[in-house]
């Protein structure tokens, strides 16, 4: 990076930070005391500020660092992360956000406390917490302390430190701040994410224009234009097939989008019309992201594999020679010219921050209110719980700066996709919360003990599939696509059926554990919850069929 570069870097967080600032001087001064407006914003995010609030705080290092190198080493299918996600957020939309804000629902084990018992919500509550803090903090810290380094040659350790100081600061204004310095987080994400993707596209068409270089990725590197892998490529036990449309896929997203306070916290200050639109909005930027995260990653495969000069094979490697997708995107960001260069990589580390920023609040909230008010201090007033969730925001992120130095390496580096780190490891849970909410949701005889579980034995259930590989030969299961040889040659199951199988483990378990209750004479607690509910407006329902339309497109174009 050149002086320009570090100067418009500087002017952007300057103007961030001011902005922020500006938020909450305005926003929070008569009412910086009360712990919903602190942990939600109540009432004063508008659609849009929601929708990219979403956006910027999903859209991180692990799309944008981790997502790019599952691009150039998978293709376009690891695309199939947005696209679903896309029509995940309208499910979310129509079916889910009534139910909470109808019961008047701000957290999700407030949820589980309401619909099921304290018990079930204190432990999802830890749960949680530990999954937000080990895997999703500490992966957002390494992986873009390591785009950071890589692009700036500052060392990782001080990028790490760094980018959870600036976190910090940013995450101490609360929600409004976060969710009003997102949207112009996220217009210079999308801004240097397309300026990328067209120095890519152009480079490799010669200078014609980013529509002859998408056609020669296209011709000269087939390949990396599949969305459903057969069951002979060697990367269909990372995206196993029709799991991405039928299976698995489902789970992740569906709990991701829907049973996840890290992302419903945004939209559940707002009334349900302009919850939904924000949804909306979210689900059509969805649909732009591979544009900008996925095919820069295809784009340095192309320009590697042809030497066309501008990125050699041996900026990816690393110390010890393995080649890491994880560089890609950082080495596409060094072909920009001085000052796009600036720009881009201060979108970049935005979207660090803002997904930072957004868990660390997620965590505090869920600490603050589900924890420490109902276990340590019931009588806490609105003015002492937002002291203990600043406090709890610091505590989260020294832990996460301190895994990611110490472990972050043996998980996400040598060679290693982080994106797909988080998603395995995210997946021991996911099918069993996801489980315990359908059913929450939808059927009013589930009882606390069915909760628990599928809370406790989902996640025994996943550990068992992950390990089974170990002690059990799987490969009569390879004619069923159940099973395939990962890198060490054993035989074992795709994390996505993994989920899948674990999901109709925790219904089954679910159903026959509250049918039993029921005879026993213990009786479910149900939620309001009534066909009008679901009516959706016209608008809604013109924009959720162009996104519906367009995923059956691509996915026919594609496949």
């Amino acid at each position: 990076m050149k002086t320009t570069d570090y100067l418009v870097f500087f002017i952007y967080f300057i103007v961030v930070a001011s902005y922020g600032y500006w938020v909450y001087r305005r926003k929070n001064k008569e009412s910086v005391s009360a712990s919903h407006d602190y942990f939600l914003a109540e009432g004063s995010l508008t659609w849009w500020a929601i929708g990219a609030s979403l956006i910027a705080s999903n859209i991180s290092a692990e799309q944008m660092i981790g997502m790019s190198g599952s691009g150039f080493k998978l293709g376009l299918a690891i695309a199939t992360y947005e696209w679903m996600a896309a029509a995940t957020l309208i499910i979310v939309a129509v079916f889910f956000m009534p139910v909470y804000l109808k019961n008047k629902i701000f957290t999700m084990p407030q949820f589980l406390s309401q619909r099921y018992n304290e018990k079930v919500a204190i432990i999802m509550a830890v749960f949680w917490l530990v999954l937000y803090i080990v895997v999703n903090l500490m992966s957002i810290l390494y992986l873009g302390a390591l785009a950071i380094s890589g692009i700036s040659g500052i060392d990782l350790h001080i990028c790490i430190l760094a980018l959870a100081i600036f976190a910090i600061i940013i995450t101490l204004g609360g929600m409004k701040v976060i969710g009003f310095t997102d949207v112009v987080q996220v217009f210079f994400l999308v801004l240097g994410g397309l300026v990328a993707t067209y120095i890519a596209l152009n480079l490799i068409s010669g200078g014609k224009g980013i529509g002859a270089g998408f056609g020669i990725l296209q011709s000269k590197a087939p390949e990396h234009f599949h969305m459903i892998f057969r069951k002979d490529n060697p990367n269909y036990i990372d995206l196993p097939g029709l799991s991405v449309l039928i299976g698995g896929m489902w789970i992740t997203n569906l709990s991701y989008w829907g049973c996840n306070q890290y992302i419903t916290q945004r939209a559940l200050g707002a009334s349900l019309p302009v919850a939904r639109k924000g949804l909306l909005f979210a689900g059509f930027l969805k649909m732009l992201m591979p544009v900008i995260v996925v095919l820069p990653g295809i784009a340095v495969y192309y320009i590697v594999k042809e030497n066309l000069g501008g990125i050699t094979g041996n900026q990816l490697l690393t110390a010890t020679g393995v080649q890491d997708p994880n560089k890609a995107y950082p080495a596409l960001i060094s072909l920009l010219p001085a000052g796009l260069k600036g720009l881009s990589f201060a979108a970049l580390t935005a979207a660090i921050v803002a997904s930072l920023a957004g868990k660390a609040n997620s965590i505090a909230t869920i600490f603050s209110l589900d924890i420490y008010k109902k276990v340590f201090n019931k009588s806490a007033s609105d003015k002492h719980l937002v002291g203990v969730g600043k406090t709890t925001v610091v505590v989260s992120m020294l832990l996460a700066v301190l895994l990611s130095l110490v472990i972050g390496d043996a998980l996400m580096g040598e060679g290693k996709q982080g994106f797909q780190y988080i998603q395995e490891y995210t997946g021991f849970v996911s099918p069993g919360i996801f489980a315990m909410f359908i059913f929450g949701f939808f059927w009013k005889k589930t009882t606390s003990n069915a909760a628990l579980f599928a809370t406790i034995g989902g996640f025994i259930v996943s550990v068992i599939l992950k390990f089974l590989p170990q002690m059990v030969d799987l490969s009569p299961l390879y004619s069923i696509g159940w099973a395939v040889q990962n890198s060490g040659g054993v035989y074992e199951i795709p994390f996505l059926d993994r989920m899948a199988i674990v999901f109709v483990v925790c219904t089954i378990g679910m159903y026959f554990i509250s049918i039993s209750d029921r005879k026993r004479g213990i009786i479910a607690k149900g939620l309001e919850v009534d066909a009008a509910m679901f009516k959706t407006s016209t608008g809604f329902t013109i924009g959720a069929l162009i996104i519906v339309a367009l995923l059956a497109a691509l996915y026919t174009v594609y496949w």
